[in-house]
């Protein structure tokens, strides 16, 4: 072992407390987190809402380590009764959700109390850091979002809001003046008017969105997100400069190798295709797509005369996949063609050697799980910072090709989705080799025998410093 790793392995364990916002696709990776530093020998707690134990506990791989305490979330009005994550209301009540976790705070500061950790990690309560500083604890914000996303909305809106005002769709169409120059980042107008609505929408009582986030991130003593240099490194650099404190990096935390196998149905149906023909989409568990752009998206697939899977939930207004294909669809595509509504395994079904590209909404976990396989990525964005990322992929390491879409709306035809698919499956197309080779060179990067060992070991050391200077 490298003295890097010996040093970190050797030094003295901490003790990290984890509180991340009450949405499973920030858990998700809090505890994925937790295992990687416990694996080292760190000591955890992690405080998460009552109803999400039952849900996290088998993730836990290190229970002598990590300690759950499940927190009693009280009821705000508006809320269904029982509601304590993200995943029990519809996305325009996630504002309650936050919320009442803002009113676990008492219960938090006591149990801290008692405690006593090295530091506490955490996204959206930017009352964390000043309540941690009382307590003699540092504190951590860890971005469960990409850097670029941080760097691009939330470090120009910090200074709009200096001056007391905010930043409009067109001001979120083009980056700042200091921004990175080497960067492609850039917002079309439908993708601003959504991100603007977000990131300046009253996100727990009293507090927006983006106050929320810029708190936290000027209170905290550190910052750190889920990323690599090779990927976001200019972005990171700008966030350090931008807030003058520690960015620290813990690697992208690829994903466990799953301990059970494909299940047969999959299995069997992609085994009948040539390896790398067919097209594998999955949008997520929170993506809620408009019945006429789901038709739209399933007459694409039909387009390419290719072999398709897609998952995906039934679009807005249906109970159902059924009741939402297309006149006809279900015969035309017999054979070659199916539609999921429930989940799916997809970090599996990636790696299956028949699948040769993922049509993906960019959400970070999706995008991480991609970087290690070889499907051929074609980028369709949802929401969120799902856009940011989107450009990433497209511009900056130009691993992925957009699906093209009208400037105003958004608007995506079954033609623009069949022309992007078709240009990275022809290994004769200039644009399909290019992010073929680029791909494959950021694969072979991510694959490296110590590449996530190295940045977890140096994260550690830079944590070790943080509380022991």
């Amino acid at each position: 072992m490298d003295q890097m790793g010996t040093k970190s392995k050797s030094s003295s364990p901490f003790h990290i407390a984890m509180y991340p916002w009450f949405a499973f696709g920030h858990l998700g990776p809090f505890i994925q987190l937790s295992n990687k530093l416990a694996e080292r020998g760190h000591k955890i707690s992690f405080f998460l809402p009552t109803t999400a134990l039952p849900k996290l506990q088998s993730f836990n791989l290190h229970p002598n380590l990590i300690q759950f305490f499940p927190l009693k979330v009280p009821h705000v009005e508006g809320l269904p009764p029982g509601a304590e994550t993200t995943a029990d209301v519809p996305f325009n009540l996630q504002p309650l959700i936050m919320t009442a976790m803002d009113l676990t705070e008492p219960e938090l500061k006591s149990t801290l109390h008692d405690l006593k950790p090295d530091m506490i990690f955490f996204d959206f309560t930017y009352w964390v850091p000043s309540m941690a500083s009382q307590l003699d604890i540092k504190s951590v914000l860890y971005c469960c979002t990409s850097a670029a996303t941080i760097a691009y909305l939330l470090a120009p809106a910090s200074s709009k809001q200096d001056d007391g005002g905010e930043l409009s769709s067109e001001d979120l169409m083009h980056p700042p003046p200091d921004f990175p120059p080497s960067s492609s980042m850039k917002l079309h107008l439908h993708e601003a008017r959504v991100l603007s609505f977000i990131t300046y929408r009253e996100y727990g009582c009293g507090v927006s969105f983006s106050e929320r986030i810029t708190l936290g991130l000027r209170g905290c003593d550190a910052i750190s997100f889920r990323t690599s240099r090779e990927t976001e490194g200019m972005y990171c650099e700008y966030i350090e400069k931008k807030y003058g404190k520690p960015v620290m990096l813990s690697g992208p935390i690829l994903p466990e190798p799953p301990s059970v196998g494909l299940d047969e149905k999959w299995a069997k149906w992609l085994d009948q295709f040539k390896p790398k023909s067919v097209i594998f989409c999955s949008f997520g568990s929170e993506c809620f797509m408009k019945k006429d752009q789901y038709q739209e998206l399933l007459l694409g697939f039909e387009l390419t005369g290719m072999p398709f899977l897609v998952a995906l939930k039934p679009p807005a207004g249906a109970e159902t996949t059924q009741e939402a294909l297309p006149e006809g669809f279900e015969e035309r595509v017999s054979g070659r063609g199916v539609v999921e509504g429930g989940w799916v395994q997809q970090q599996l079904i990636l790696g299956h050697p028949s699948v040769g590209c993922f049509l993906t909404h960019c959400g970070l976990g999706s995008m991480t799980e991609s970087l290690v396989n070889d499907a051929q990525l074609v980028l369709l964005p949802y929401s969120g910072d799902q856009f940011v990322h989107a450009r990433l992929m497209s511009g900056d390491l130009k691993i992925g090709l957009e699906v093209e879409r009208r400037e105003e709306d958004g608007w995506f035809t079954k033609e623009s989705v069949s022309e992007a698919v078709k240009m990275v499956m022809d290994e004769d197309n200039k644009v399909g080799k290019e992010v073929r080779e680029n791909r494959l060179k950021l694969k072979k990067v991510f694959q490296g025998e110590r590449f996530e060992s190295d940045y977890l070991d140096e994260f550690v050391v830079k944590l070790q410093a943080l509380i022991r200077p």
